[in-house]
């Protein structure tokens, strides 16, 4: 890069390819982007904003509808196996190691637990392993899988949830590591609850 001005670009350009990518953006003809922002630039783009949007929106209905598919498709299989229960609701999950405790936890619970979470394509979004300490909530603050789920568990527990979007972070998704109509996965420890 031979000036600032070069630079710049080069960054916005990598910045913007971040962001769309972020959002799930990933089937994007960059020569057309391209023009659209010298289009743009000139103050004559070939669509209006309302068009703009309507064709954004369109494309994230189509991306969300697969998304939910993939997801449903994945716990169809998933709860064909003999080692994983499905509730009432929908929610799977799988005992990985009974442990010795009494009683369970209720809705109303404060829970201490250590977990990971991950989509069903395996990437970790959270895990308090990796942060090494474990974590203390209400259970009634968290996501419908994780207070329906962690109602199953005595202490000493380690399950593995499987969680339909329904139970999860629903058709928004959370910040930009869960994407709209995402499936997750737990595996979940309980320690303590009171």
């Amino acid at each position: 890069m031979q000036n600032q001005k070069e630079q710049l670009s080069y960054a916005l350009g990598m910045a913007l390819l971040s962001n769309l990518q972020q959002q799930n953006f990933v089937d994007v003809d960059y020569d057309v982007l391209a023009q659209a922002m010298k289009d743009t630039a000139a103050n004559a783009p070939k669509m209006t904003g309302e068009q703009a949007n309507q064709a954004i929106a369109s494309y994230q209905q189509n991306l969300n509808k697969q998304l939910a598919v993939v997801g449903e498709e994945f716990l169809a299989e998933n709860a064909k196996r003999d080692d994983v229960t499905v509730t009432s609701s929908g929610l799977q999950y799988r005992v990985m190691r009974r442990g010795e405790g009494i009683g369970r936890p209720t809705a109303t619970s404060t829970v201490t637990v250590h977990y990971e979470g991950r989509l069903i394509d395996g990437q970790v979004f959270d895990s308090s392993y990796q942060r090494g300490e474990k974590i203390s909530f209400g259970l009634n603050q968290v996501i419908k899988g994780w207070t329906e789920g962690v109602q199953l568990m005595r202490v000493g527990d380690k399950f593995e949830f499987y969680v339909p979007y329904q139970l999860g972070y629903g058709e928004r998704g959370a910040g930009g590591s869960i994407p709209p109509y995402a499936a997750l996965i737990f595996v979940v420890e309980l320690f303590e609850f009171k």
